[in-house]
């Protein structure tokens, strides 16, 4: 039981942290960059993205076995394709609004590497349930970062929180193309800076433990014979 808990978190903390596709591996830049103009638009995006990486991840694990390695990639391609479209038309049925916001960002699912990538580096190796928490957790570690510059972008580009305006300031720079990249540069930035110093932090406290010399056992005295 530890030993499976240990595996899924460490699969999970990969996925949030050491893999993140938006911060750490810069994946799927396009959308990133098209759809963090607000929170709303990048939080729809990221758990867009997170279902169907979920569900490409079950359905190619299910099926590695019986699927050609000539033809690997098409198929990967042909089953994100078949998610993206189920995906769309359930968000033109019930959520229209956000449907019409993504646009053709939406369609271009298909092709994002992170999907691509987790599919071919993970679900096409791994059991059902391995590939089904790692497409959730990098899905969610995507979802906080595309959902995190929506925020940032929002605030000082429109002077609004999730759609609620809470300030009449407001900064145009942070709504354009070139307001964007700052923002994602300086995550990206202070992401790495941040998870390099925890990692370092470890390290040394593994050394240390590592260092620490063995306490010799109290010695026994001999009994006297008589």
């Amino acid at each position: 039981m530890n030993a499976s808990m240990k595996k899924y978190g460490k699969i999970a903390y990969d996925g949030l942290i050491t893999n993140n596709a938006t911060f750490k591996l810069v994946l799927g830049t396009c959308a990133t960059l098209g759809m963090s103009t607000s929170a709303v638009n990048s939080f729809g995006m990221g758990l867009s993205v997170t279902v169907v990486l979920l569900l490409s991840n079950v359905i190619i694990s299910l099926l590695r076995k019986a699927i050609p390695n000539a033809v690997r990639i098409p198929a990967f391609v042909v089953i994100i394709a078949t998610m993206v479209t189920l995906l769309r038309m359930v968000l033109e049925k019930y959520i229209p609004d956000l449907y019409d916001a993504m646009g053709v960002f939406l369609p271009l699912i298909v092709v994002n590497c992170v999907i691509l990538g987790r599919a071919e580096a993970f679900a096409s190796k791994q059991p059902v349930l391995d590939s089904a928490v790692d497409g959730i957790f990098t899905g969610l570690g995507l979802t906080c970062a595309l959902t995190l510059i929506g925020i940032i972008r929002e605030f000082l580009g429109s002077g609004s929180f999730f759609g609620m305006q809470v300030m009449d300031f407001k900064i145009g720079f942070f709504t354009n193309a070139a307001g964007a990249f700052f923002v994602y540069g300086i995550c990206i930035a202070l992401f790495v800076f941040f998870t390099d110093r925890v990692d370092r932090a470890k390290r040394v406290k593994k050394a240390q433990l590592l260092r620490v010399p063995a306490q010799p056992l109290p010695a026994v005295e001999e009994e006297e014979v008589n």
